[in-house]
């Protein structure tokens, strides 16, 4: 987001030093193809480029040397510039020198940090009393399966009649119904089928009687059904919500799954779902809702809680987990971050207790009972209980014997927990179709409470409720001062890695169709540039006051789109991989269509925005800028989409190997456009060497293939069941090796019959400089029941310990633990995972979330693709045999560290995960576009501190009409980072602030008119602290601000 640098002429791959949100504009007249525009430094040559390529070696040599003459005399020409830090940038003065800046400064040789800044990572504070690791759990537990009874995976659960004499047992039973938006049907089919159908009976149901209550989730289904109903059948359903019968939990967008979101994901989805509920309903949700999701991760408690929820329901946690909670009556407790010292992120959060949260689960420890409380079930209906014993309607006759049945029950889980108050859903996938469901349920239901509330000797009350009713209820009970209730314990850790039943561990779809995992995180790039990128587009165009016929409403509506299409791919079936092919196909073509549209918004903002004369501003997509690829004289935007001041290397296609890059005052830019091969006869890449000391670690790259375990329960979209120890990969015939080497990169590319792997060196003073870059092309298409894994080896002495991320925003210590199966020792890495000794750490930085493990000292490796020829009878009903070719991107980074108390990524991989996620964005100039009247726009007045990340700045939709608002979200993160790692020979260029941002120079020439701090998602203002003009971020904090641009 800096400075709009100088115009360049491009052809081929070329090292662009961008300050932050800079557009570079080359100046000779370009004519550009729609292709799809390239990952940083990440596209190769085609084929028969190649093969011209090598024909002409010779150029090419001459080529190289002249890119090396370029290289010394820009260091000697950036030598003279002066450094300083101003604002968080060093360098001091001006880094540049006349209208353009020339290059950037060097990068400092010591990173300057605060020291206030380092007493984050340094801090040591103590567990509360009541306080539970989950690490010191999984320590503690033993892991067995013994039987249990009726409750399998529990035990026997006792009481005594007179328990609740004194206080009576409170019971709220919970109606619910879980959407999933794509699963075994389409989004649309599911819709169309299911969901419009249970929506439309639960507004006539409901009013029938005030007792009966509802829960809903899924706002991309609510939504939709409310474009579809007319104004009447809105108004019943406001008058459903005030009257407290129909409450929205969580009000997301989706359920997300929280293994392999990324946090901009996570936070984009649920602020999608809450303005739409702002907009239509006027409904602030105080609980969340996660039945489905396979393991939970506190990144979403976190951000649940900065929305303003109070409250979480989770289900899907380990059986030898909830045994243990429920045997230390902890499944109620308040979830707290691993940073937090105190209580400030606290959530009060529910553990469903049981094996799943259908009917036959929840009503208490035995299932054969339980379901013949499940009224659907009855006689003659389509589901029937599998213990064979079916629901009986309730009746005058039969009533005092099932209310014993039921109350039984209700009590025994009730034994579970600390107070007298005891919740019981009531419902299961698409459940409430059809009317007669309704009064199955309800009818029967309300029978049982009348007779249990109407018999005082039972110490019993009992109703209908919502989840936020049932909270209320807990928290009155846990704070009364009549009742001696213990407190609620405090818990803090991740539930991965989940387990249903046995060694069934849900490892398997952390990596499941990684493809698509992949275009997951190049949405989320292209989403989070098109959002700024427009939002400052609007904020100039009502600074200068021409609006020409920018087409803000069209690209709204296709920023609109893509935020769904994002936020719907979030739900637990989509990201997993774990829906039916037809429905991966739909949620892929979502996807690809929201990136096309999304370069399209760039596109024409990046137009807008660097055009000169504002008044010559015209609407037409044939005469702006395009995604690159060259074949003539070209003049290039470059659009950096970060916050940070940088060197990158940007990669073009061009038709030709001879390729000269000039700014717009002729000065050459460093640029490579050939490949020198050579067939070496060894090659290796089995040592990498630190730049700081030079001292050299081993570190093998390999590749193994894991089996399927022969058993009848085999590995599926969901489960990992492999055969045993991964068994090292040995191609059939040799592979093709070739090296290349330039001046701006040097790689070894090795092709295998299954992958072709890539180890490239950056030969830049930046970030990339730093680190190893991995790319691996997969195909396993011909393969039966395998999945092929990428292992580290190398002499870091980690023992039995490592650290993976949760979804992006914070890290997770990790034990491997001999106790446990193989497979349960894999967890999600969504942007990185690291191995640690007391001198030194190895960084695998991610471009795509996969699963990871690391099973022997000094090894990491993570699953790269999986083909299974079977279902693993979790309900998809199909194998994964849809594979594609698929590109993983990685960065290796190896730092020096001394020892520190907690464990958090250095600033280095901060910044590094953030260019890998968002490359530089280049756009060709079309030849009718002038380029004369093209200038340079730097929106940021200056890079932002290291540690602190703009998360998004998005237009909010106005009150009236789809259009944009002129008010818009800015999202920042402060990250917590590790001052243990060296600073020396970062290639940053940002400094640390403690946090602190002067709003009034945040950006060079637009102006704050409002700034208002709010909750996360927008739905909370406090009543003070407007328009600041210094705001303070607290280590891992993400705050929210309402603000208006001119």
């Amino acid at each position: 987001m800096k400075r709009l640098n100088r115009q360049v002429t491009v052809f081929g791959s070329a090292i662009f030093c961008v300050v932050v949100f800079s557009l570079y504009l080359m100046l000779d007249h370009l004519q550009l193809d729609n292709t799809k525009s390239p990952n940083n430094g990440g596209d190769r040559l085609q084929n028969g480029q190649l093969s011209i390529l090598q024909g002409k070696i010779d150029r090419l040599e001459r080529l190289l040397a002249e890119n090396n003459e370029i290289i010394t005399n820009i260091r000697d020409s950036v030598i003279n510039l002066k450094e300083s830090v101003k604002d968080g940038v060093p360098g001091g003065g001006n880094m540049s020198q006349g209208p353009y800046p020339e290059l950037l400064a060097l990068p400092p040789l010591v990173l300057p940090i605060d020291s206030q800044d380092c007493q984050f990572a340094a801090r040591e504070f103590s567990e509360p009393a009541d306080g539970v690791q989950l690490l010191d759990v999984y320590d503690l537990l033993t892991f067995d399966n013994p039987d249990g009874g009726v409750w399998k995976q529990g035990f026997d659960i006792t009481y005594q009649e007179n328990e609740w004499d004194s206080e009576p047992l409170q019971v709220f039973v919970v109606p619910h119904s879980h959407n999933d938006p794509g699963w075994l049907k389409t989004f649309d089919d599911y819709y169309r089928d299911q969901t419009q159908h249970i929506l439309n009976n639960m507004v006539v149901k409901l009013h029938e009687d005030s007792r009966r209550k509802m829960i809903w989730s899924e706002i991309s289904y609510f939504s939709k059904w409310w474009d579809n109903i007319d104004g009447q059948k809105r108004d019943a359903v406001k008058s459903l919500v005030e009257r407290g019968q129909l409450e929205i939990t969580t009000g997301g967008w989706v359920m997300p799954d929280e293994a392999n979101s990324h946090y901009f994901a996570l936070i984009d989805q649920l602020l999608e779902g809450h303005q739409w509920l702002e907009r239509n309903l006027g409904v602030k949700p105080e609980t969340g809702w996660a039945v489905d999701p396979f393991g939970y991760s506190p990144t979403n408690a976190y951000l649940l809680k900065q929305a303003g929820l109070a409250n979480m329901l989770i289900q899907r946690v380990h059986y030898s987990v909830k045994k243990h909670f429920a045997s230390q009556k902890t499944l109620e407790f308040f979830w707290r971050q691993n940073w937090d010292p105190a209580s400030s992120t606290d959530i009060l959060c529910h553990m469903m207790p049981f094996y799943s949260y259908d009917v036959p689960h929840t009503c208490g420890p035995d299932p054969k009972i339980c379901c013949q409380f499940d009224f659907k079930r009855l006689p003659g209906g389509r589901v029937s209980c599998p213990w064979r014993v079916p629901p009986q309607p309730i009746t005058d006759g039969n009533v005092q014997q099932r209310v014993q049945m039921l109350l039984d029950q209700y009590r025994k889980k009730s034994k579970l927990f600390r107070t007298k108050v005891v919740m019981v859903p009531l419902g299961d996938d698409f459940r409430y179709t059809e009317a007669l469901e309704w009064d199955q349920q309800f009818q029967n239901y309300q029978k049982l409470f009348d007779y249990m509330n109407s018999h005082p000797e039972l110490h019993v009350k009992a109703q209908f409720g919502t989840i936020t009713d049932y909270f209320n209820a807990l928290r009155k009970s846990a704070t009364d001062p009549g009742h001696t209730v213990p407190s609620l314990p405090v818990v803090s850790g991740d539930f991965f890695t989940y387990a249903d039943r046995d060694d069934h561990y849900w490892s398997g779809y952390f990596t499941s169709r990684p493809f698509y995992k992949r275009l997951d995180r190049v949405l989320e790039s292209h989403l989070r540039a098109a959002e700024i990128i427009y939002s400052l587009t609007l904020a100039n165009i009502r600074r200068s006051g021409k609006r020409n016929d920018f087409p803000a409403m069209e690209n709204y509506r296709l920023l609109t789109e893509a935020r769904r299409n994002l936020g719907l791919f979030q739900h637990h079936d989509a990201i997993t991989g774990t829906g039916k092919e037809l429905v991966v196909i739909d949620y892929g073509i979502r996807l690809f269509h929201s990136i096309l549209n999304l370069k399209q918004v760039i596109v024409n903002s990046a137009h807008w925005l660097v055009l000169k004369d504002k008044s010559a501003y015209s609407y037409n997509p044939s005469k702006q800028l395009a995604p690159t690829c060259l074949f003539s004289y070209r003049s290039v935007v470059v659009y950096n989409p970060t916050e940070q001041d940088r060197t990158s290397v940007v990669t073009v296609y061009v038709n030709t190997p001879h390729v000269r890059v000039v700014t717009d005052h002729g000065r050459p830019v460093p640029a490579q456009v050939s490949a020198v091969w050579s067939e070496p006869t060894t090659a290796s890449t089995e040592r990498l060497k630190l730049k700081e000391d030079g001292s050299e670690h081993q570190i093998k790259v390999e590749f193994a293939w894991y089996g399927t375990t022969s058993n009848r329960d085999k590995s599926g979209a969901y489960l990992f069941l492999p055969d045993g120890e991964a068994k090292m990969y040995s191609p059939a015939r040799p592979p093709v090796i070739r090296v290349t080497k330039g001046s701006v990169f040097s790689e070894i590319t090795t092709t295998f019959d299954h992958v072709t792997h890539t180890l490239r060196l950056y030969h830049v003073q930046g970030v990339e400089g730093q680190a190893v870059e991995i790319c691996n092309s997969v195909d396993i298409r011909g393969e039966f029941n395998r999945e092929i894994t990428m292992r580290l080896t190398s002499d870091v002495d980690s023992k039995d310990r490592f650290f993976t991320d949760l979804n992006g925003f914070q890290i997770q210590s990790r034990k491997t633990m001999a106790k446990l199966p193989l497979q349960a020792n894999f967890y999600p890495m969504t942007s990185m995972a690291y191995l640690q000794d007391p001198g030194t750490r190895l960084t695998l930085l991610t471009a795509q979330s996969l699963g990871s493990a690391s099973l022997k000292s000094g090894q990491l490796e993570v699953i790269m693709d999986r083909r299974l020829n079977q279902d693993d009878n979790r309900g998809m009903g199909q194998g994964v045999l849809d594979n594609k070719v698929t590109a993983s991107s990685f960065r290796l980074l190896l730092e020096k560290r001394k020892l520190s108390t907690l464990s958090y990524p250095s600033l280095l991989s901060h910044v590094s995960s953030l260019y890998l996620n968002h490359p530089l964005i280049p756009m060709a100039v079309s030849t009718e576009a002038e380029s004369r009247s093209l200038s340079p726009l730097s929106p940021l007045a200056s890079s932002l501190p290291c540690d602190v990340h703009l998360v998004n700045l998005r237009t909010i939709q106005s009150k009236e009409g789809g259009g944009p608002s002129d008010e818009a979200a800015l999202i920042l993160h402060r990250k917590g980072f590790d001052c243990a790692l060296s600073n020396r020979n970062t290639g940053l260029l940002c400094a640390t602030t403690q946090g602190k941002i002067r709003m009034e120079k945040l950006f060079s020439e637009l102006k704050f008119q409002s700034i208002t701090p709010a909750s996360l998602t927008l739905m909370h203002t406090p009543e003070k602290g407007s328009n600041q003009e210094e705001i303070s971020l607290k280590p891992m904090e993400i705050s929210t601000y309402r603000v208006q641009l001119t």
